[in-house]
């Protein structure tokens, strides 16, 4: 598996069998390639402040785990996986709720999604859409909220969301299917939001 790092080609499983044969350094490489999503994944799974401290513990498992991993396999949704564990954990522990305000700063990364010329009214009106799909996210259940996630704001296909959550792929694709619906309907306001907590059938 190849994946790009600031524009140069990263072979995954060159790097990762050197760092099986003791070649510790190697790993940087890894953590260079992945770290954005990474923090994307940990920030959007809720992490907030703590989303960087969620990462390094990720990627530290990683390295740990990597005797397991199994050749030839993606190395992204396999270190996603471990992320968005890694942030339940520190969410559950830290005993704080999800904050959708919070977390839309954050996803944006502070790059301008609206050239500095654009029309004020536009950058408002795009301002209020983004956080009302935010809002809308962030009252599906769990499950449909993870497949949104997944497939959307980390960009993963459909194998990669299966991989990372552990689901089979017709899972994914069934609960994908039910979770846009469900946005698609809270955002025109006909309702259809699950209430935290429940986990949707299917």
């Amino acid at each position: 598996m190849r994946t790009r790092e600031g524009g140069l080609i990263v072979d995954e499983g060159a790097v990762i069998a050197r760092v099986r044969a003791g070649e510790a350094e190697a790993y940087a490489a890894l953590v260079r390639a992945h770290t954005a999503v990474a923090l994307r994944a940990a920030v959007a799974c809720g992490a907030g402040a703590e989303a960087e401290d969620v990462v390094q513990q990720a990627f530290f498992k990683a390295y740990r785990s990597l005797g397991r991993f199994q050749e030839g396999a993606a190395f992204r949704p396999w270190l996603l996986r471990i992320v968005v564990n890694e942030t339940r954990n520190t969410v559950r522990s830290a005993g704080r709720q999800r904050a959708v305000a919070g977390r839309e700063a954050e996803l944006l990364g502070g790059e301008p999604l609206i050239p500095d010329g654009a029309d004020p009214a536009v950058a408002v009106e795009e301002d209020e859409r983004r956080r009302r799909l935010l809002a809308a996210l962030d009252g599906l259940g769990e499950d449909h909220r993870q497949v949104v996630i997944h497939r959307y704001l980390l960009e993963l296909d459909e194998t990669e969301t299966a991989e990372a959550l552990g689901w089979p792929r017709g899972t994914v694709k069934s609960r994908l299917s039910r979770a846009l619906k469900k946005l698609g309907l809270a955002l025109t306001g006909e309702g259809g939001d699950e209430h935290d907590g429940r986990r949707a059938p299917g």
